[in-house]
C-alpha cells in the first residue's frame, strides 16, 4: 500500500512539474486586456479588417496559411476586386499571403524577422491583439520611439500611428482609502492622427476580427453547424424517449 502511495505522489509531481510552465504564463504579465468585441459574421468587418491587414501588415508580417482565393470565397468577395485592390506583391489569387521583404533583411532592420500572423489569434488571444494594437505609446528611449503596455520594449514600430495618432503613457499619483499612493497609467492620444478614438477602435476591431477569420476560417461555420447539430439531437430526443417508454412499458 505504502509502495502504491509513494508511486502515486510521485506521478503527480511530475505532473506538477510539467505542468508549472503552463501556470506560470497563464498567470504572468498582470497588465488588463480589454475585451475585444468580434463578430466572425460580420462580412464587412472582416473585408475592412482584409484592406487594413494588407495595406499596413503584409508589408512585413506574411499570413502563409491563408489563400487570397478562399478569402475571396469565404467573404463573398469577387477574385477581379481582391486582385485590383488588395493584391499590392504581383501576387495571384491562388497564391498565398506572402511577403517580398527578404529575412535577412527584417532581421537586419527590426532585430528579428517579423512573424507570420497565420494564428497569431490562437497563440495569444483575439484580446492580448485588441490591446496591443490600442497599447503602444511614445518612448524616445527605444530604437522604433515606441513601446507597448502589453509587450514592453517591442521592436514593431507603430504602423498604425497615421490612423491612431500619437499616444503617450500618463502616470498619476493617487492616494488610496486605506493610506499610501498608487501610480496608476493611462494613455492619452494627441488627435493627430486621421480617426477619432472611437474610429481607430473599430478599425482595430476589424483588423483583429480579420486576424481571428485567418487563424480558423471554418470557425463561423463550425459554430453555426453545432446549433443546427444540437436542434436536431434535440429533435432526436422525441422519438428516442417515446421509444424508449414503448420498450420499458411491461418491464415492472
Amino acid at each position: 500500500m505504502n509502495m502504491m502511495m509513494k508511486k502515486l505522489s510521485s506521478k503527480l509531481s511530475i505532473l506538477l512539474f510539467l505542468l508549472l510552465p503552463t501556470f506560470a504564463l497563464a498567470s504572468g504579465g498582470g497588465v488588463h486586456l480589454d475585451s475585444a468585441p468580434i463578430d466572425l459574421s460580420d462580412k464587412e468587418s472582416l473585408k475592412n479588417g482584409a484592406k487594413i491587414f494588407m495595406n499596413y501588415c503584409l508589408s512585413c508580417h506574411s499570413a502563409r496559411f491563408m489563400r487570397y482565393k478562399r478569402m475571396a470565397d469565404d467573404l463573398g468577395m469577387e477574385e477581379s476586386e481582391v486582385l485590383e485592390n488588395l493584391v499590392f506583391t504581383g501576387a495571384k489569387i491562388h497564391d498565398t499571403m506572402e511577403i517580398a521583404m527578404p529575412a535577412d533583411q527584417a532581421t537586419q532592420w527590426f532585430g528579428t524577422a517579423p512573424p507570420d500572423l497565420s494564428v497569431i489569434s490562437r497563440a495569444r488571444g483575439v484580446d492580448w491583439l485588441y490591446t496591443y494594437l490600442r497599447g503602444f505609446y511614445v518612448d524616445e528611449s527605444r530604437p522604433m520611439g515606441v513601446n507597448n503596455i502589453v509587450f514592453k520594449d517591442v521592436g514593431m514600430p507603430h504602423v498604425l500611428e497615421g490612423l491612431q495618432g500619437k499616444q503617450y503613457l500618463k502616470e498619476e499619483k493617487v492616494n488610496m482609502a486605506y493610506g499610501g499612493e498608487k501610480t496608476m497609467e493611462s494613455l492619452v492620444v494627441d488627435g493627430s492622427g486621421s480617426m477619432t478614438p472611437a474610429e481607430y477602435d473599430k478599425a482595430v476591431t476589424d483588423l483583429v476580427n480579420f486576424l481571428a477569420y485567418v487563424g480558423e476560417p471554418i470557425k463561423a461555420y463550425r459554430l453555426t453547424l453545432g446549433w443546427y447539430v444540437l436542434g436536431f439531437l434535440l429533435i432526436l430526443l422525441i422519438p428516442a424517449y417515446r421509444l424508449k417508454k414503448e420498450y420499458w412499458k411491461d418491464v415492472h
